[in-house]
């Protein structure tokens, strides 16, 4: 694919590159769900909670090959975060989160937050806000499938797929097939 080729669905950005195909996507959540059992001795106390909308899948894939290496089922919930307008800039974003039940009772549980991408922290604080109004988990730790950098506040992933170094006219697109029927990430550029 060459820089020039545009992105079908949003006419302004420029596709830069695929960065991950659905075969990479894969090997690297059955690497991530090895991490989360070694890092938590286990998964008998999990519970999964995905951000919606890309988090959830990657929460329920992840919970099948945890499910797998431990034998037993694992928690898995929702988070509903919308903005207020446009994510794909960085200025006066304000995360809002649409109230609903997470699935599960959160309370003493090591909870696993999931995101697609990382990027200014600021779905991560609203996810943090929100599942704390759930309940009071033991631990909390995030992982996402991509850190691009550029945090505006003090949040980093415990569990990351990928770090991809971005600049801020370069955005990370994750298309899973659980909604965009198709599975790949790529990098695309917002075009003049």
């Amino acid at each position: 694919m060459s820089e020039n080729t545009e992105v079908k669905a949003t006419p302004n950005l420029r596709l830069k590159g695929r960065l991950m195909s659905a075969s990479e996507i894969e090997r690297t959540l059955v690497r991530l769900a090895h991490e989360i059992v070694e890092r938590n001795n286990g998964g008998t106390n999990l519970g999964l909670v995905g951000i919606k909308r890309r988090g959830v899948p990657l929460a329920q894939r992840l919970a099948a090959h945890i499910a797998k290496i431990e034998k037993h089922p694992v928690d898995t919930g929702v988070l509903d975060i919308a903005f207020y307008r446009d994510d794909l800039s960085t200025r006066d974003i304000r995360p809002v989160v649409t109230p609903g039940a997470l699935g599960f009772d959160v309370n003493g549980r090591d909870i696993i937050l999931m995101d697609d991408v990382l990027y200014t922290g600021r779905t991560i604080r609203a996810a943090l806000d929100a599942l704390f109004a759930h309940g009071r988990p033991k631990s909390v730790q995030l992982l996402v499938l991509i850190d691009r950098g550029h945090r505006e506040l003090p949040i980093q992933a415990t569990f990351v797929g990928r770090h991809i170094p971005t600049s801020r006219r370069e955005i990370i697109e994750v298309k899973l097939n659980e909604i965009d029927g198709q599975e790949e990430v790529l990098l695309v550029e917002l075009a003049d």
